[in-house]
């Protein structure tokens, strides 16, 4: 099983070098053969997603994010949640509200917004989807905002504030939750 898995990863990695990683290289339960091996909890990144205690007056299926904590629940009902860890907005980028998904894309691509340019010229004005692409395998888009709950090729980031006001995820974990939500999915932020 060891053995097999590790040739797996060894062609996955050739596949990414080759320049054909936007076979969905992150979404391993397609490279598993579609099986729910990560669906039961802990993830790859730096906060292990897990099902905890969560009471609330949210209904379930709803996104709940608390910025202070880095955290995003999904509020499965019955006072439990699948508790996720994520990235957040640097010092005056965070915000709060309700919305709701409103889209989702899978490996999406990304248009830095105007404001972001002027801050960062440096930045490519359009990237395609990819590995490559900082808003990693799966977005999820808020209202009418320019924010996204979205994935992340800098797992490194997950539980700090480093964002321009959208939520990083690893890429495991913004693939397990894009799978579990649907457009009109609600999503309340608190600082």
């Amino acid at each position: 099983m060891i053995r097999a898995f590790a040739m797996l990863f060894a062609a996955v990695t050739l596949l990414a070098g080759a320049g054909h990683a936007r076979a969905q290289l992150f979404d391993m339960r397609d490279i598993m053969g579609g099986s729910d091996f990560f669906r039961s909890g802990g993830g790859s990144g730096p906060i292990s997603r897990q099902t905890v205690s969560f009471s609330s007056q949210y209904a379930p299926g709803t996104i709940y994010i608390n910025t202070a904590e880095r955290r995003l629940y999904l509020v499965l009902g019955n006072g439990q949640a699948l508790r996720y860890g994520i990235g957040v907005g640097r010092d005056g980028f965070r915000w709060s509200g309700t919305h709701r998904i409103t889209a989702k894309r899978e490996w999406p691509s990304w248009t830095p917004p105007a404001q972001m340019l002027r801050r960062r010229p440096d930045l490519p004005r359009h990237m395609v989807g990819g590995v490559d692409n900082p808003l990693g395998a799966r977005a999820m888009y808020l209202g009418s905002t320019l924010y996204r709950i979205h994935g992340s090729n800098e797992p490194e980031t997950i539980g700090q504030a480093v964002s321009s006001g959208c939520f990083r995820m690893t890429n495991e974990d913004v693939t397990d939750l894009y799978s579990r939500v649907s457009v009109g999915t609600p999503v309340v932020v608190r600082n």
